[in-house]
């Protein structure tokens, strides 16, 4: 049997090609074009314009689409109260859609509850009128 590190394990070095997410390389929101804004305090910003290739049969962002950035905004929210150099795991996540999701789309996440090992957050998608398009909430624990 051959001993070989799980791919999640390995550093997580910035490469210069791609863009940080608040100190984190990650391949997908880079092939994305997702856009980091701001993640201090608790609170995060990211933002993403969406293209045709994102979007499902009724030419609106598709619903993955919006569930990984909301993900990726309450993860930064949640690592950045706790100035945690490493990422958070998703242990789960509910998600409410308003109103379809078109043009520039902005996320804001926030900290509700740093524990010990679990953080509450929460996240909204904003349209270019400031108006929420979608919401979640969701639970993360610090990757140790």
């Amino acid at each position: 049997m051959t001993n070989t590190q799980h791919p999640a394990s390995k550093s997580t070095t910035l490469d210069p090609n791609q863009t940080s997410y608040f100190g984190l390389n990650i391949p997908f929101l880079d092939h994305l074009g997702v856009v980091p804004g701001y993640a201090q305090d608790g609170k995060s910003r990211i933002s993403l314009e969406l293209k045709p290739e994102f979007t499902n049969s009724f030419a609106v962002a598709h619903g993955g689409l919006i569930m990984t950035l909301l993900d990726f905004a309450m993860a930064a929210a949640a690592r950045s109260a706790a100035k945690h150099p490493l990422g958070v795991i998703t242990i789960d996540m509910t998600t409410s859609f308003l109103r379809p999701s078109i043009g520039k789309i902005v996320v804001e996440g926030s900290l509700l509850k740093a524990g010990k090992t679990v953080h509450y957050c929460e996240a909204v998608v904003l349209n270019d009128a400031g108006q929420i398009t979608a919401k979640a909430s969701g639970t993360f624990t610090l990757r140790r």
